[in-house]
């Protein structure tokens, strides 16, 4: 996708944000509205979803913005953090890491981002960093090719068949920069055809039936288990993204969703989807 378009909405009452019924949908970034300062209310209140009067309390809106490879596992992380603290609405939305970063140096309102390679995290203006980094799960590259397979592709050197079409990420987002990576370390030639904006564009083109194999992330294959077949590299020859959050705004439920991530629930349902555990410290 383009940009980080696509949100989650489950509120009636963020009905000025549209909702989007396919989140695998590609659409340009728009302008997102700041996310609601916590400071007039104390958090002890915001916890409770009532106001200093006892009153119920309008939610408050956490925006983070993700990769595109987060796409499925977010929003139930998501929910388990809003179970954790009642009158706070998290507010998802989708691109490709570089979009995620270029928006918010342009100012656009966010409290975390979360992106799908270390890399990815280094043009941050150093003013949108609040709190300490976290690697909260990896990722590595697979094959994604038709269910039907009709390029017979059956291992990674096979995608260097004559004839064979096959697509990968642009190289400023992270899964192309992995996809390069890999193919220079085998020293292996391939003939790209596209280089999408980013990995679920790149897993589409696969869906579609429109190429021969595209490369993506094994949790994009499992995501879409029914409607691609994925052709696994080998660890030894794979690449290893690490996933970094930060928080971005002042919030401290800005830190608190960055922590969140490394809870058990939310490495189980990481690690669910395919994702590597968060590295611990040795």
């Amino acid at each position: 996708m383009n940009g980080a378009g696509n949100r989650r909405q489950r509120h009636p009452r963020r009905a000025g944000i549209p909702r989007v019924a396919d989140r695998r949908a590609s659409s340009p970034l728009r302008t997102l509205t700041p996310a609601l300062t916590l400071a007039a209310l104390p958090l002890g209140a915001c916890a409770a979803g009532q106001d200093s009067a006892g009153q119920p309390a309008e939610a408050l809106t956490l925006t983070v913005l993700a990769a595109a490879s987060l796409t499925d596992v977010l929003e139930p992380i998501a929910d388990g953090f809003e179970g954790d603290h009642p009158g706070v609405d998290v507010e998802l939305s989708f691109a490709a890491s570089s979009t995620v970063v270029q928006q918010v140096n342009e100012g656009a309102g966010a409290d975390v981002v979360a992106l799908a390679g270390e890399s990815s995290l280094e043009p941050l203006a150093d003013e949108h960093r609040h709190g300490d980094v976290t690697i909260f799960a990896t990722n590595q590259l697979e094959i994604a090719v038709p269910v039907d397979n009709p390029g017979a592709v059956e291992s990674l050197d096979d995608l260097t068949q004559d004839g064979l079409t096959v697509v990968a990420c642009a190289e400023q987002v992270p899964c192309g920069q992995a996809a390069a990576t890999l193919l220079e370390r085998q020293d292996i030639t391939v003939q790209i055809a596209s280089y999408e904006p980013d990995v679920r564009a790149t897993l589409i083109k696969v869906e579609l039936g429109e190429v021969d194999a595209g490369l993506v992330y094994r949790t994009d294959v499992a995501a879409a288990a029914d409607r691609v077949r994925g052709v696994a590299i080998p660890e030894e020859r794979n690449v290893v993204n690490h996933y970094p959050a930060v928080a971005v705004s002042e919030q401290e439920l800005a830190r608190s969703f960055v922590d969140h991530l490394l809870s058990d629930t939310s490495q189980r349902t990481l690690t669910d989807a395919g994702f590597g555990a968060a590295p611990t410290d040795p």
